[in-house]
C-alpha cells in the first residue's frame, strides 16, 4: 500500500534578522512525512531542529521555498487560516508543560475541545478517552501543582490528543523528566501513535526519545545531515 505523504518541504530557507545582519537557520531542507511516522528531528542546540518543527506547526512561515501540512501551503496561509489548521489537525506538546494552574486535569484536556464548539456530551466523552490513554482517570479533578513532572507531561499529551489530531509536533517533550518518566511517556506517545495512526513529530537531542524513533533525521547548520528510517527484521521500514 503506498504510503499517505502529510508533509512536503522544499528548498525551504529560513532566515531571522540580526542586527544589520541575516541569520540563515534553515537552508535548502528537502523532506517528506507520511502518515503515521514516528520520526525525530534530531540535532544539537542551533541545528535548526525547533525552527524546523515550528514551520511545519506553522508558528512560523518560510523565508523561501515549499511547505505543505496536510494539503496547506504554510507560507500562504493567513494568521487566522494558521491558527485554524493548528486549533482543528495539529497537536503540539512542549517541554515546558503549559498547564492553567488553576483548572483541572480534566478542564485542561477539555480546552482544545471547547475552542471547536463541540457539545458538551461529545465533549465529556472524548475527555474521558484521553484520560484512559494516558493512565490519568483518578487525577481528572486534581489541579496541576498536585501533580508529578511525569503526571503533567501525560496531561500535556492527553491535552494534544484529545481532538485526534492527525499530526502532533513534541518539542524536547522529556527534557524536564527523569529517565523513568521519560521512558514511560515516550511509550504513551508511540502506543497513542499505533493505535490512532497519528504522526509524530520529535525535536530532540536526548537518546533516550531517540531509541524508540522510526526514522531519524539529522540536523547540523540548518541542512539535513543525514535522514535513516528504522529497518525492521523483514527489511522493510519502519
Amino acid at each position: 500500500m503506498k504510503e499517505e505523504i502529510i508533509i512536503r518541504i522544499s528548498q525551504l530557507i529560513k532566515r531571522f534578522p540580526v542586527g544589520k545582519d541575516e541569520f540563515t537557520a534553515l537552508n535548502g531542507i528537502d523532506l517528506e512525512f507520511y502518515k503515521a511516522e514516528f520520526a525525530g528531528l534530531i540535532g544539537p542546540s542551533g541545528s535548526g531542529k525547533t525552527t524546523l518543527l515550528n514551520i511545519i506547526g506553522s508558528l512560523d512561515v518560510p523565508s523561501k521555498g515549499l511547505v505543505e501540512v496536510l494539503g496547506y501551503s504554510i507560507g500562504h496561509l493567513s494568521a487566522k487560516e494558521a491558527a485554524q489548521l493548528r486549533k482543528e489537525k495539529i497537536g503540539f506538546i512542549f517541554q515546558s508543560y503549559n498547564l492553567l494552574a488553576v483548572h483541572t486535569v480534566y478542564e485542561n484536556i477539555e480546552f482544545p475541545l471547547l475552542l471547536l464548539n463541540i457539545p458538551s456530551k461529545e465533549r465529556h466523552k472524548m475527555v474521558m478517552d484521553a484520560l484512559e490513554w494516558v493512565g490519568l482517570n483518578d487525577k481528572m479533578n486534581s489541579k496541576p501543582p498536585q501533580l508529578s513532572g511525569g503526571q503533567s507531561q501525560r496531561v500535556a499529551i492527553a491535552r494534544a490528543m484529545v481532538k485526534r489530531p492527525s499530526l502532533v509536533l513534541a518539542d524536547e517533550p522529556t527534557a524536564n523528566l527523569d529517565a523513568a518518566n521519560s521512558h514511560h511517556i515516550i511509550q504513551t506517545m508511540q502506543k497513542l501513535n499505533q493505535e490512532l495512526g497519528t504522526t509524530f513529530i520529535f525535536a530532540t537531542h536526548d537518546e533516550k526519545v531517540i531509541s524508540y524513533l522510526r526514522r531519524k533525521v539529522y540536523l547540523l547548520d540548518g541542512k539535513v545531515d543525514k535522514d535513516d528510517f528504522v529497518v525492521d527484521l523483514n527489511g522493510t521500514k519502519s
